[in-house]
């Protein structure tokens, strides 16, 4: 049942009741092992496997001259590499990361395009644990990559003392860097991405449901808000897909700038 049909049969009887973070919290669709399988759980599965079949099919049958799929596989693929591995990393460190932003920018993009498809209705990063664990998977992987290239100590020490400051300032200056650089990044990463899956579609959910609530069950006066309302939903759908588009690209373009600077040799 869609968000909508769920608050429209609760305030015919009890009044307009406004939708809010416990709209989020879906019953399990059903039980394995004890463990309860929710809705965001699956959307999960879907858009991974959405993913790799795209990828699969455009790559599956290469020729020379690309047929529709291909050539769409290929520019999706080059944009990212391009656009925001090898630009952002740079020509001689970027081709390991390509697999992984390339699977992060569409895993996202989908995870967030479930929020406007009929019927779906949810984006995935709605809910902060699962955008909190995929930021917690980029903290492993670009830090990861900077102990390895500079072992610990050196890592720690690029992270927190900036090239040409000296003194007495650093007393202040390295607990700052650690606590923004080694802290502060997977929570501000998952918040920006989960605050606004959240809010847009929570927004888009208020007009939605106040529209037909005041359609239905208001006096004829106030009846023509209604359709205002609606109109305003339509017009934050429309919205909402720019922003679950940039949202990916940002999270990613993130990871991209925090792999360069793991990498780089100065803070």
């Amino acid at each position: 049942m869609s968000f909508a049909g769920s608050f429209v049969s609760l305030s015919a009887s009890e009044g307009f009741v406004a939708p809010g973070p416990s709209s989020f919290d879906l019953p399990p669709v059903f039980t394995v092992a004890g463990v309860g399988i929710t809705k965001p759980m699956l959307l999960l599965f879907l858009a991974a496997i959405a993913v790799f079949w795209f990828f699969y099919a455009a790559s599956r049958k290469r020729a020379m001259v690309p047929g529709k799929l291909q050539f769409a596989g290929e520019s999706m693929y080059s944009s990212v590499r391009n656009g925001l591995g090898r630009d952002i990393i740079g020509s001689k460190d970027f081709r390991p990361f390509v697999p992984y932003l390339v699977t992060l920018f569409f895993f996202i993009l989908v995870s967030n395009w479930f929020g406007s498809i009929p019927f779906i209705q949810f984006p995935t990063f709605s809910r902060a644990s699962m955008a909190y664990a995929l930021a917690g998977l980029s903290w492993v992987i670009y830090n990861g990559v900077g102990i390895r290239r500079h072992g610990f100590g050196g890592y720690l020490k690029l992270q927190t003392v900036p090239s040409g400051v000296h003194g007495p300032i650093l007393a202040l200056i390295v607990p700052l860097e650690f606590f923004s650089n080694l802290l502060v990044r997977p929570v501000t990463l998952a918040l920006r991405l989960f605050a606004n899956m959240f809010a847009g579609h929570i927004l888009a959910l208020l007009f939605a449901t106040g529209g037909e609530y005041l359609l239905l069950h208001a006096s004829t006066v106030v009846k023509p808000v209604g359709i205002l309302a609606w109109v305003m939903a339509i017009a934050i759908a429309f919205l909402e897909l720019l922003v679950q588009f940039l949202q990916a690209y940002v999270f990613t373009l993130l990871n991209a700038m925090y792999i360069s600077g793991a990498l780089a040799e100065e803070h």
